[in-house]
């Protein structure tokens, strides 16, 4: 029988993904409890700034090119930026509990896509290139 997971698509493989996935699902679970005047500010930014996320993985994985991929990669990486400021914004107005988010699971999602970013990268530098980074503060989170 194959593996599972062969049968998923490509980003579907991906750990980075997948902790997106679930990052969008908690985020959805925590802002159900909003109250109803937040439902058109911090309850909608927090949801599109977290589906944002893997949508960009997604897609970056399915373009033909690696600048390509890189470039939906570090839009993926200012969404979760994004993200994390807003559920700070929503700690800070006691809308939610910190542990209403796995804890680690935003910083390791900062670390698995800015190893994938650097992976990416080296693909497409040249050896002898010393130039920086197309996509500013790769080691941000990591």
């Amino acid at each position: 029988m194959a593996d599972s997971r062969s049968a998923l698509r490509p980003h579907e493989r991906l750990d980075v993904w997948q902790d997106a996935m679930r990052l969008v699902e908690a985020i959805y679970r925590t802002t159900s409890s909003f109250p109803s005047d937040e439902r058109f500010g911090l309850t909608t930014q927090l949801r599109r700034a977290a589906v944002s996320v893997p949508s960009n993985i997604a897609e970056g994985a399915a373009r033909r090119s690696t600048s390509d991929y890189l470039r939906h990669l570090a839009f993926a990486r200012g969404s979760l930026a994004e993200l994390s400021t807003q559920l700070e914004i929503a700690y800070r107005l006691g809308l939610c509990e910190r542990t209403a988010i796995e804890p680690d699971l935003i910083d390791r999602t900062f670390a698995r896509l800015n190893a994938l970013i650097r992976t990416h990268e080296r693909r497409i530098r040249k050896p002898d290139a010393l130039s920086e980074s197309p996509i500013p503060n790769p080691e941000s989170h990591a």
